[in-house]
């Protein structure tokens, strides 16, 4: 709802609808009825609108999506605010998105708090700022800055806001007393210029040059999303057409991307994100019964690459880190980069560095009161092994014991320490300061309090947390070797790394599975195909060569390593590049001719493989295995798989995460493809269709929010 008050000659609409102020059905009826309270009560002489609980307004209720429209349209109110005779002055404080920011837009004036924040982030829901948001932002900034803000649907701090003219004011103190005090100077004056929808557009002189350099900038950016474009389309009807042809155009943009399937998709993201949070084990504990651990000083031990980003994630909620590293070298490289990170950071951000939050140590003593210790040592089980020893005989009890590793068994570490209920895995991924995705790993023995304390810590270091299970790989990891092996095997049936990456970054990844390899080196995973005895040098007999365990096995990756080709870092790798560390890839006729020896050795006959075949095998592989990780429990429900792999690898937002994307596809089409495809590859066990598919497709391919019914019929009869 919205609260109305009057204050001396000031009119007070509140918003009232917490977390953030969304623009319900009740509110939008409430800003209509306090505004005609306003307008026709004589001794109010202006208005001041602004959202209770330090929030000015979160944008639409994205609850009503998809549902029947009720109460008054968001468009005819902010009108009716703007074509107001008496001043209407919006005090933002805390956020102002998307219908927020519009209605504020709507306003005559707009004072912001310096610490709010502003943004049309419709955008990033498949969507475009249909409240006139698309018309007035370019009169109000220019074309320019607006087609930045609404094409990223990127948020901007008030010191930005009022550098770009979106904000009259920016003030330190009380936003509402502030506010009430500027529109009483402000009565009485003239309002025709403060109405945002009749200034005319400003035009650069080169708008068509500017209009194709960020069309140009999307065709590489957006990765198959189309809202973008459409953000474009409205805004260039701004720039050359009067408001009201512009709010037409609009309104029929904004029609054919409410309906469509990458809206849909994305809005699925925007719930997914908020389900993860609410974690659950095998157990029954979760989320809302299990009570966090006090976190007042925390510990990264090993400061490589990993380690260095953790601490400055960790330092960067303010909490005291104690980073610890026995390698002098390392050490004195580690401080260096951190220090730059945390300044870089900070300026991002518009505050002060805090470098000052960061002790560093030698010695592992040093850790020994601290509530929570992430450890990011070198991926290697004995060195892990000896580190989880050292810090349960020094660690004062109750303190927290975690592991970054991206596959080890963290129950097995669990079981080197005296108190097992208190370790879990913080597997972060790279850089650990920049990438939202934390995958929080429970073992058998992990209490509910760890595992909540985990997620609660990474909450405050501005994660997306999800909770999930021990096994090899944990979720990401683990669907991303049977990605990986369908690619391999199709470079020795007859594609080229340049294929397989044309269909995938087509399809929306931001990198081709061959250019991502070269980017991380072939290196990382040679190693870890070497502990686990499944590399083999390419002398051996050719056909032991291509199996293992019975089951096929590719070595293409094991060869191009024995050829010292790491990718970027040696500037070869599947790709060639001008020199070692190199970023730019080039397709290089070495490989070409490797695979075509490599063939003819082996006595494999290419064929054609079109780029729905590459689709098919790895995104179907991966789903696959997705299944069979909710089968054995491993992620709690398909969003938390989703969201793993939106946020840590890539996957295209505008298609949902692999589980929605298999319920958008059609769950009885992957099933017959993966059938196919087995039928045809019975040495790879990936493509035999998981139970938990042919159970889902045999109850009628229920919805994604529904498949947790017939998970658990399933494991109830297990």
């Amino acid at each position: 709802m919205a609260q109305f008050g009057v204050l001396g000659s000031v009119g007070v609409i509140t918003l009232q609808n917490p977390p953030v102020n969304a623009l319900s059905a009740p509110v939008r009826q409430g800003i209509v009825d306090a505004l005609n309270r306003a307008l026709n009560e004589p001794k109010v002489k202006s208005v001041v609108i602004f959202g209770q609980n330090g929030v000015f307004c979160g944008g639409a209720d994205i609850k009503e999506f998809g549902t029947k429209m009720s109460g008054p349209p968001l468009v005819p109110i902010i009108q009716m605010i703007e074509a107001s005779h008496k001043p209407v002055v919006a005090a933002i404080e805390g956020s102002a998105f998307g219908g927020g920011l519009e209605v504020a837009l709507g306003c005559h004036y707009r004072i912001a708090h310096s610490k709010a924040r502003l943004g049309l982030p419709e955008v990033t829901l498949g969507l475009l700022p249909a409240a006139a948001g698309t018309q007035r932002l370019p009169r109000l900034i220019g074309i320019p800055a607006a087609l930045n803000l609404i094409t990223t649907g990127r948020h901007v701090t008030a010191a930005e806001a009022l550098q770009l003219g979106l904000v009259d004011q920016v003030i330190d103190h009380n936003i509402i007393v502030s506010a009430m005090r500027f529109s009483q100077r402000v009565a009485g004056q003239p309002l025709d210029s403060r109405r945002i929808s009749t200034y005319p557009c400003p035009c650069p002189s080169d708008l068509d040059a500017v209009f194709e350099e960020v069309m140009r900038n999307l065709r590489r950016s957006a990765r198959g999303a189309v809202a973008p474009f459409k953000c474009v389309e409205a805004v260039r009807a701004a720039a050359t057409m009067p408001y009201a042809e512009g709010m037409e155009v609009e309104s029929k943009l904004m029609a054919t991307l409410m309906n469509s399937e990458q809206a849909r998709a994305m809005q699925y993201c925007f719930f997914a994100q908020r389900a993860a949070a609410k974690w659950s084990m095998p157990s029954g504990a979760r989320w809302a019964t299990s009570k966090p651990l006090p976190v007042r000083r925390v510990a990264v031990i090993g400061l490589g690459t990993m380690g260095r980003g953790i601490a400055v994630a960790l330092a960067q909620t303010g909490l005291p880190v104690v980073a610890m590293e026995t390698q002098e070298k390392q050490m004195i490289d580690a401080k260096q980069a951190i220090s730059g990170m945390l300044e870089r950071g900070a300026k991002r951000r518009g505050v002060a560095p805090r470098l000052d939050g960061i002790s560093y140590s030698k010695d592992i003593q040093a850790v020994a009161d601290v509530d929570l210790v992430i450890e990011a040592v070198f991926e290697d089980m004995s060195l892990k092994e000896k580190v989880f020893q050292q810090l349960s005989a020094i660690c004062r009890p109750g303190a927290l014991l975690c592991t970054n590793t991206s596959s080890l068994d963290v129950d097995h570490l669990a079981s080197q320490t005296r108190n097992p209920e208190l370790v879990v895995g913080m597997h972060f991924f790279s850089p650990a300061h920049v990438m939202k995705l934390l995958e929080v790993v429970y073992g058998p023995r992990s209490s509910p309090q760890a595992v909540a304390t985990a997620m609660q810590l990474g909450k405050k270091m501005g994660k997306v947390n999800v909770a999930v299970g021990n096994c090899p790989g944990f979720v990401g990891n683990r669907m991303l070797k049977p990605y990986t092996e369908q690619a391999f095997f199709m470079l020795e049936e007859g594609a080229t790394p340049e294929l397989v990456d044309r269909a995938l970054e087509e399809f929306g990844f931001a990198m081709g599975l061959f250019r991502m390899s070269d980017l991380a080196g072939l290196d990382v995973g040679w190693k870890v195909r070497k502990e686990e005895r499944l590399a083999k040098r390419g002398s051996e007999a050719a056909q032991a060569l291509r199996v293992r365990g019975g089951c096929r096995y590719s070595p293409l990756g094991d060869l191009l390593c024995e050829q010292g080709r790491f990718g970027e870092k040696t500037g070869r790798g599947w790709y060639q590049y001008d020199k070692p560390g190199g970023r730019v890839a080039r397709s290089d006729p070495w490989v070409h001719s490797f695979l075509e020896d490599y063939r003819v050795q082996h006595g494999l006959v290419a064929r054609p493989i079109d780029q729905q075949e590459v689709l098919e095998r790895c995104l179907y592989a991966l789903i696959n295995e997705g299944f069979r990780i909710l089968e054995d429990r491993i992620a709690a429900k398909p969003e938390d798989i989703d969201i793993i792999y939106v946020f840590g690898y890539s996957w295209p937002r505008h298609r949902g995460g692999p589980m929605f994307y298999a319920s958008m596809v059609g769950l009885p089409k992957v099933l017959e493809r993966l059938e196919y495809y087995y039928q045809a590859h019975p040495d790879i066990p990936h493509l035999q269709p998981c139970n938990l598919l042919r159970r889902l497709v045999a109850s009628g391919s229920p919805p994604v929010h529904k498949w947790s019914e017939v998970i658990q019929k399933l494991q109830s009869h297990l």
